[in-house]
């Protein structure tokens, strides 16, 4: 890869994960935060209708995000594949199978307009049904979001260590995206096993990662000096970043 390619794609996949944290922040957090009551599908319906047009809009952010997301796990196969060809693969199997499983979930946020929106063949179900089913598929979504966290917190485990061991970037944010993707799969298994403690800071760690790496790629790029070293074949004699 030229150097000038090189850069490109450094500085493209720091914006993209900019737009990713964005994007999912707004579509994943503050938007179902600002509809969903917990214990009241009535009141979850009426938020839903007040807010359609935020609603619509959470939906719009996750396509951003998941558009973003496809294009970083093949920049970062780029990136570290001299690194480790084998792992940098491995992670990028498990990123794409978390945005395909994300994928499906969305469709349970989405699915409330058609409940709600009134057509006739909704007919037969009364309206406290509609409002039941509508919140049974925003809790859905909710846990089947949730079931990404184990392929995509592996995906992040593996990414994060090849980062750590490749010297293009500080280990220190290498470290932190392999602690961001531990605390996914931990948060996984407990919203399963035990849901009252998948506390919702667990995410803290990837958020922070994902910050740090997006600046750092973006405003610094690669070491390209690491990268010609691991392209020839001298990526363990090289001095890396600290």
């Amino acid at each position: 890869m030229k150097k000038q390619s090189l850069r490109w794609s450094t500085r493209v996949a720091g914006l993209l994960l900019l737009v990713s944290l964005l994007a999912g922040g707004f579509g994943e957090l503050y938007v179902p935060a600002m509809v969903t009551v917990a214990t009241d599908a009535a009141a979850t319906v009426a938020k839903i209708r007040s807010f359609d047009t935020l609603f619509r809009l959470g939906f719009a952010a996750y396509l951003v995000e998941g558009l973003a997301n496809v294009g970083l796990v093949f920049l970062f196969f780029v990136l570290l594949r001299p690194v480790q060809s084998n792992l940098a693969l491995l992670a990028a199997f498990f990123g794409l199978v978390g945005v395909a499983v994300f994928a499906v979930a969305q469709l349970f946020y989405l699915a409330p307009l058609l409940l709600t929106g009134g057509e006739a063949y909704l007919g037969p179900f009364t309206g406290d049904e509609l409002s039941a089913l509508a919140l049974l598929s925003l809790k859905f979504y909710g846990y089947a979001a949730g079931v990404l966290m184990a392929f995509g917190g592996i995906g992040s485990m593996i990414y994060g260590y090849l980062f750590f061991v490749s010297g293009y970037v500080p280990r220190a944010l290498g470290a932190l995206w392999a602690l961001g993707g531990t605390a996914f799969l931990v948060r996984n298994f407990l919203l399963v096993l035990a849901p009252a403690y998948a506390f919702d800071w667990l995410f803290l760690p990837m958020l922070v990662a994902m910050l740090g790496l997006g600046i750092w790629l973006l405003a610094r790029g690669v070491d390209e000096g690491v990268w010609e070293a691991r392209v020839g074949g001298a990526g363990p004699h090289v001095q890396e970043v600290p």
